[in-house]
């Protein structure tokens, strides 16, 4: 049965008990399936949810995205009605449903488990499911009714809540019809948590705390509408005494913190911050000379100049653009892309540290023309050539959202349609190449026409076309001659204020940098069914860079400036089991290229590339060719520049590295080299011991050693050592060998490993 509210209240004070109303009413209505035997079903209303529900149609079972079994094809989740009711109804040449003898239809039999079926029992006969196929099919096994109204979208009840660690809470998902009516469809709705370790929900629509404080979400699905029930789970300490805000990320960091009851940990010392702060911006280590300048800096400032220096260094460039690269995918495929890959990595880091605004750089990328010589921007589509891929990569990249299952089918976890997919292809489709002087090399230019792009499915062709808004369909910018090129109207709608992708996509990307997790997880599924853990603090900081004109320094400089990002790492006894809330700081292990140059900076060596002048640093690398003549990148997880995700990126600890790092030739090699920071010590025999280990610690860790360390470490380097015959080697030698141990040992700290 079908309700109405159609009479509007123009009563403010009526919206107040608008919910309340909305549940009473809604909960008094029968479920979806319970009137089955007093009303005309359809397959689109009706069915399809069904169907759904029982996972008939999902990848693994009948849809067509898994291949479907036994010739037996349905569109993932439902998506394409049309089509299902062809396959069920039509298809097998009609011996899935038998309407003269309805009980003995192959559908309801198999389902039932009454016959054979890989799949099991997904619909019991004694269930409402199976009460409504079986009606379904006695009515003659209609498409649509007359008139019959459509779903326009889903709420879920209450969207909202607090619950505590342990609390349940049922939801209800209420269907909004064309004609004003609803329908409680809880019981044909699919459930899914976004972190089950968070809060659990099960296919009832039952969800239930667990012990993990912070905030979680429950997508609920249905007919391709999505609602979301987003619950915060306090931890419920006293959280009011916090460090003084230095900033707007402060103030929306901590008042989350508070309202979860989570207190922060204190912030971190000043040789932590500098190590921290250092590796974060520059992808390197303090030099000594900059920790003692640090440290014997008494300004209240001294942060704040400290980060301004740190943005003013090329190592800030190399480090970034070493980021960027990445994942613009600037790999070398073989020896005639050296030209591209160097001018392209260049081109990026010079506009990184000129401060080129973003919005401007990507502008310059995608709408790029002419030849790798005259325009380095030009070589991102030397390697990202078919317009599929191109949209591809630049929604996920440029505005976090992954639209690669829309190629073929609707999304799944959000509403873009393939129209929606082949009208961002649409804005590549004029893009013309031709051979230039360079061998390999195309220039790039705009192909003179009107701009298109033919949906294989329906077989129309789709015009360029934006995406209007998190989870709404797309929009159209309008009709461009024929001699426009229309990746320019791309760029203009990227540059918008009110794109609702653009700027939330990098602010969330660089927030991941600096804190390790983003505000939304991934950092490029940016969707309203993965909302993030701390809106207000993303809607600032998003209104904060578009403000100061896409300034990438700027959004650097206020997330390194902020009290939130300068907490120490180590947990209090509440905070110990937050990962997503920011009360302390998240140690990281360092990326394979700054461990790499960590390892030379201690040791005091070099690491040679070729191509390439002495000392180039491996941050500075172009491409991903030096993988392949380093060992120890490649075991540390160096992306090969594949893919636009960052998750290329191997951070996780393996059985390799910690062999690498005890045994292998290059590193043996480090430790012992001629003139490095052991052979150098050791002959420095005017200097104390002390003052050997004060060195070490301050390049490894930038702070000096505890008394305890510096005993231990004095009454190691002081240690005779024998030769095989069991007498004194030379004392040069012995203090040589020492202190390469120390070395050795300092590299293989977590503390030296990780950013803490």
């Amino acid at each position: 049965m079908l309700m109405r509210f159609d009479v509007p209240c123009r009563d403010p004070r009526c919206h107040r008990w608008l919910p309340l109303a909305m549940a009473l009413l809604v909960a008094s209505m029968p479920a979806a399936a319970d009137d089955v035997n007093d009303r005309p079903l359809s397959f689109v209303n009706d069915i399809v949810p069904v169907l759904t529900k029982s996972g008939c149609n999902t990848g693994v079972c009948h849809a067509k995205a898994g291949g479907g079994q036994n010739g037996f094809q349905l569109s993932l989740l439902g998506f394409e009605p049309a089509q299902d009711y062809d396959a069920i109804v039509r298809g097998g040449r009609g011996r899935r449903l038998s309407p003269a003898a309805v009980e003995q239809s192959l559908l309801l039999r198999k389902a039932a488990g009454q016959l054979a079926h890989g799949g099991g029992v997904r619909i019991p006969a004694d269930s409402v499911a199976y009460t409504t196929l079986r009606q379904w099919i006695a009515q003659g096994a209609p498409f649509q009714q007359d008139a019959e109204p459509t779903l326009t979208s889903i709420a879920v009840e209450p969207s909202r809540g607090v619950l505590a660690a342990g609390q349940k809470q049922p939801l209800q998902a209420v269907a909004h019809y064309s004609d004003g009516s609803v329908r409680d469809v809880t019981r044909l709705a699919l459930y899914e948590s976004n972190d089950p370790a968070m809060l659990e929900v099960d296919q009832q629509g039952l969800a239930s705390a667990l012990d993990v404080p912070g905030k979680a979400a429950v997508m609920v699905r249905y007919q391709g509408q999505v609602a979301v029930y987003s619950a915060a789970i306090p931890l419920g300490a006293d959280a009011e005494e916090v460090p003084a805000a230095n900033n707007f990320i402060d103030e929306l960091v901590f008042a989350n913190l508070r309202d979860l009851g989570i207190p922060p940990s204190p912030g971190c010392d000043d040789a932590t911050f500098l190590r921290r702060v250092t590796l974060d911006i520059a992808g390197r280590l303090p030099t000594a000379d900059e920790t003692d300048a640090f440290l014997a800096t008494s300004g209240e400032d001294r942060r704040q100049q400290a980060i301004e220096e740190l943005l003013k260094s090329p190592d800030y460039a190399d480090y970034f653009a070493n980021k960027w690269t990445t994942l613009l995918k600037n790999r070398r495929d073989d020896g005639s892309d050296i030209t591209s890959n160097f001018a392209f990595h260049a081109w990026v880091r010079d506009s990184l540290l000129a401060n080129r605004p973003y919005d401007q750089i990507v502008r310059e990328l995608l709408a790029a023309t002419g030849t790798v010589m005259g325009n380095p921007a030009v070589a991102w589509y030397k390697r990202v050539k078919d317009p599929k891929q191109q949209i591809e990569d630049v929604a996920q990249l440029f505005l976090g959202v992954r639209m690669q299952c829309a190629q073929c089918h609707h999304h799944p976890f959000e509403r873009w349609s393939q129209d929606d997919y082949y009208g961002l292809v649409a804005f590549f489709s004029r893009v013309g190449r031709k051979p230039s002087g360079v061998r390999g090399e195309d220039l790039i230019f705009h192909q003179r026409g009107v701009a298109g792009a033919k949906n294989p499915q329906s077989g129309e062709t789709i015009a360029p076309r934006v995406l209007s808004g998190l989870g709404s369909a797309g929009g159209s910018v309008g009709p461009i001659p024929p001699g426009q090129d229309p990746r320019l109207q791309l760029a203009d709608w990227l540059q918008t204020k009110d794109n609702p992708f653009f700027a939330k996509a990098v602010v969330n990307r660089y927030w991941k940098h600096f804190f390790r997790r983003g505000l939304i997880e991934p950092e490029d599924d940016i969707r309203d069914t993965n909302p993030p853990t701390n809106p207000e603090l993303l809607a600032a900081l998003e209104t904060h860079f578009i403000n100061s004109g896409f300034d990438l320094k700027e959004l650097v400089r206020v997330i390194t400036n902020s009290a939130a990002y300068q907490l120490s790492s180590t947990p209090n006894e509440h905070n110990v089991v937050d990962r997503q809330n920011y009360s302390r700081f998240y140690p990281k292990r360092l990326q394979a290229e700054v461990l790499l140059d960590a390892i030379d900076d201690l040791t005091d060596s070099q690491t040679s590339f070729a191509n390439l002048p002495i000392g180039t640093r491996a941050v500075a690398l172009p491409d991903n060719s030096y993988n392949r003549s380093s060992p120890f990148l490649k075991v540390f997880g160096r992306p090969e520049n594949e893919s636009v995700c960052e998750c290329e990126r191997v951070q996780s600890a393996s059985l390799a590295q910690s062999l690498h790092l005890l045994n292998a030739a290059d590193i043996k090699s480090k430790l012992a080299s001629a003139g490095g920071r052991a052979d150098r010590l050791a002959k420095a025999a005017d200097l104390p011991l002390e003052q050997h280990i004060d060195e070490l610690y301050q390049v490894a860790f930038s702070r000096s050693p505890t008394s305890e360390e510096r005993a231990t470490a004095t009454e190691y380097l002081s240690q005779p050592r024998l030769n095989a015959a069991g007498k004194p080697i030379d004392a040069t030698q012995a203090k040589r060998e020492n202190l390469q141990d120390l070395l050795w040992a300092l590299m293989n700290t977590k503390e030296f490993l990780f950013n803490h």
